[in-house]
């Protein structure tokens, strides 16, 4: 899966909201999506993570944008850990299911000796295009800020076409228009 490429669709189950419901990506569209890819359930830097994403989930919620966790547990993992784990009982995104690996191959993430998924974050805007993506080693944590900050980015400049947003911009800082700002020093 490439930057600017059309996610293809795909079905699955997903702990969410107290149940286990079926997930289409299609349902989705005209929202932004971020999905966000973890290696396993009852594990060690990944109830970090997430309960970093549920804490700023409203905020992605506010950007219209819906969040989903994946790793390839089945439901009833994400189930029990959701029920056992003060963090992840945080979490009211959908938790997506994804044992056969088929989603974590999708975007590239899925490691094939150990069935298991790298740490992939990905910003889908609402035509089911792919905007951005960052893969980590199972070791290394990712930022749910940074993440929510290249969604912000990403809407910013779909909604101005002609302007870029620079190193660490944020909300209301100053962009840049290629070919009329100058940047750096000659």
């Amino acid at each position: 899966m490439q930057i600017n490429q059309k996610v293809d669709e795909f079905k699955t189950q997903a702990y969410y909201q107290g149940k286990i419901t079926d997930i289409k990506l299609s349902d989705y569209q005209g929202k932004w999506i971020v999905m966000f890819f973890y290696p396993a359930d009852f594990t060690f830097v990944c109830p970090t993570e997430l309960e970093q994403m549920a804490l700023l989930y409203e905020d992605f919620k506010k950007m219209k944008a819906e969040v989903f966790s994946v790793s390839t547990d089945t439901v009833f993992v994400h189930k029990a850990w959701h029920d056992k784990s003060p963090s992840i009982n945080k979490i009211t995104f959908p938790m997506l299911a994804d044992p056969s690996g088929k989603i974590s191959k999708l975007f590239g993430v899925y490691i094939e000796d150990e069935g298991l998924a790298l740490r992939g974050s990905f910003i889908i805007d609402p035509d089911g295009i792919l905007k951005a993506y960052e893969i980590h080693d199972l070791d290394i944590g990712r930022s749910a800020e940074e993440l929510l900050r290249k969604l912000q980015a990403a809407q910013f400049v779909r909604e101005h076409g002609g302007e870029v947003c620079p190193a660490n911009w944020k909300p209301g800082m100053k962009t840049l228009r290629p070919g009329l700002d100058l940047v750096g020093e000659i």
